[in-house]
């Protein structure tokens, strides 16, 4: 059995994805799988050196995230030609890992964790999909904080995603991070028991 996890920035998605392998889950993180491909010497990290500039990179040959960010969160022209870089070599290795874990292992939980899930058109790889939510001034509070943006900054990188209330109307289950997390552990305990996993 599968699902797909998604949210929006700043909600907690990691935070339940943490929960839910200490349940017993198994995780197969877009974004981990994201920072294999752009590892240095990957034809992906060349093609992004290409369309973006040598500035991309660090002395290393590492990728430089915090100014490929600054290019693609502010143009949505760039982000559109990032995303046709990556996306097609993430699918692949997400979904062939998606595919061995419920082989191996019938009996799990198998969460694969889409960050872009909606605006990727991946929703109908799933059965169902889990939304981590909370409201927006949480979100960029959330965001200020962790990442030291600007409320600017902060709004540009929420308006790089859909609206996480319009996520929330789309999901199976939503997982309101809100609160505590003492209560959201206990939302996921109630998914857990009425889903009959172990």
């Amino acid at each position: 059995m599968h699902i797909g996890l998604t949210g929006g920035i700043a909600c907690g998605k990691s935070t339940v994805a943490d929960m839910l392998v200490r349940r017993g889950a198994i995780l197969i993180d877009a974004d981990r799988v994201a920072r294999e491909v752009v590892e240095p010497g990957s034809p992906a990290l060349a093609d992004i050196a290409d369309r973006f500039g040598g500035d991309v990179l660090l002395p290393d040959g590492s990728l430089n995230r915090k100014r490929l960010g600054e290019i693609v969160f502010q143009d949505e022209t760039s982000r559109k030609a990032l995303e046709a870089i990556l996306h097609p070599e993430i699918r692949r290795r997400m979904f062939g890992r998606m595919a061995s874990a419920e082989a191996d292992h019938p009996d799990k939980l198998v969460v694969v964790d889409i960050p872009l899930m909606y605006e990727s058109g991946l929703e109908g790889h799933f059965k169902e999909i889990m939304v981590v939510y909370v409201p927006k001034d949480i979100q960029i509070k959330r965001l200020k904080e962790r990442d030291g943006l600007t409320a600017e900054q902060a709004e540009l990188r929420l308006a790089a995603q859909w609206p996480i209330d319009r996520k929330k109307t789309l999901a199976d289950i939503v997982i309101d991070n809100s609160g505590s997390l003492a209560d959201t552990e206990r939302q996921l305990s109630e998914f857990w028991h009425a889903k009959g996993l172990r």
